[in-house]
């Protein structure tokens, strides 16, 4: 299994805005067939060293990563909207 991580720190790091991104996110199950299971996880410290939104997808394997990347409601709709409203995003991919 590749663990797939994905850290995003928001230009607007509001309460409502950080909930609308972690709809967005879930919003990729059952939409996005590569994915095995998908969570989010919202910050609460609001440090300034925090980023605001924690995604982890797991999916079968590096193939399916790649098919991952190239969903086109991954693409489409999260990835496009999160060009408009993440500032810095950080990732990793590994086996677990």
């Amino acid at each position: 299994m590749v663990q797939h991580t994905v850290c995003f720190k928001l230009a607007d790091s509001s309460d409502a805005s950080k909930e609308e991104v972690r709809r967005l996110l879930l919003s990729m199950e059952g939409k996005v067939p590569s994915a095995r299971s998908i969570s989010v996880g919202v910050d609460r410290l609001c440090s300034e060293r925090s980023y605001d939104i924690l995604l982890q997808v797991l999916v079968d394997d590096w193939h399916a990563l790649d098919v991952y990347q190239a969903d086109p409601y991954h693409c489409g709709t999260v990835k496009a909207y999160l060009r408009d409203h993440a500032v810095s995003t950080i990732a990793l991919d590994c086996e677990v």
